[in-house]
């Protein structure tokens, strides 16, 4: 039997809102079956988003130097607290039919909901913990060894992998660092939005302006850290796009069509 299919669409640097706006626009055209499950790759302008459980107080810098820095502020309807976006990152965006949900308690700090709409009881946090899957397969193919943690979401790099790079920060020599952000939503219908952010070759300062995550004591480390010459683009998208069919079982087509 055939895999369904899973159209993958790149759409270069779009700032965010243009994409909040798409990602509604499709998953009404995936929730009445007029378009095969999605998934967008594309990078961001500097900007901060803060989903359901954020908190103002980690955002650190203030209006002025985020104006200086060209840094917008957004604060939206995925799971989690505030993440960075911008050049660099390659951000994904799955808009996916899950089966249909139930409600479930999410574990503590995780950044994850489930929704309500009946039947078969899925949670989202087995959606999120494949995510974490693709991403650790896509770095694996390129060579690094990355993980997850319990009771924290992302894909992180323990210390003795970081120990053994040529430009990883000190801080990630001596704890977990995380290299791949996720937040999501599923809707009432069942379809999935946001997704998951791994630094490919950001500039890390911006991380600077923000508690990431919430979390005071988790670093965020590049893949540029990691290599003397870090991969292209290109290349990690291939690689994901080839590693999330894998994991959620899609034959995956690279869409042709003009989404925005």
């Amino acid at each position: 039997m055939s895999r369904p299919l899973c159209e993958v669409h790149t759409l270069g640097t779009v700032p965010y809102q243009t994409v909040w706006d798409l990602q509604t626009r499709l998953a009404d055209e995936v929730a009445r079956g007029e378009r095969p499950p999605t998934l967008l790759l594309l990078e961001h302008p500097h900007t901060y988003t803060f989903g359901r459980r954020g908190h103002a107080e980690n955002l650190l810098w203030d209006e002025a130097e985020r104006a200086r820095r060209g840094v917008e502020v957004h604060w939206v309807d995925r799971g989690g607290d505030v993440t960075y976006h911008g050049p660099g990152q390659l951000v994904g965006y799955p808009i996916i039919p899950l089966m249909p949900l139930t409600p479930s308690p999410s574990p503590a700090g995780r950044g994850e909901s489930d929704s309500p709409v009946g039947g078969r009881s899925v949670r989202v946090v087995d959606y999120v913990r494949k995510l974490e899957k693709a991403l650790i397969k896509t770095l694996a193919e390129l060579g690094i060894a990355t993980g997850q943690i319990e009771g924290r979401t992302g894909v992180w790099v323990q210390p003795d992998v970081a120990s053994r790079c040529p430009h990883c920060p000190p801080a990630s020599k001596k704890v977990p660092s995380k290299i791949a952000a996720i937040g999501v939503k599923v809707d009432a219908r069942g379809v999935t939005r946001h997704g998951f952010a791994l630094n490919v070759n950001t500039d890390m300062e911006y991380w600077a302006g923000i508690v990431g995550c919430g979390l005071k004591d988790a670093p965020v480390i590049n893949l540029a850290d990691l290599f003397w010459e870090p991969p292209e683009m290109e290349t990690v998208r291939e690689k994901l796009a080839r590693a999330f069919g894998e994991v959620f079982e899609f034959e995956m087509r690279w869409g042709s069509a003009h989404l925005l």
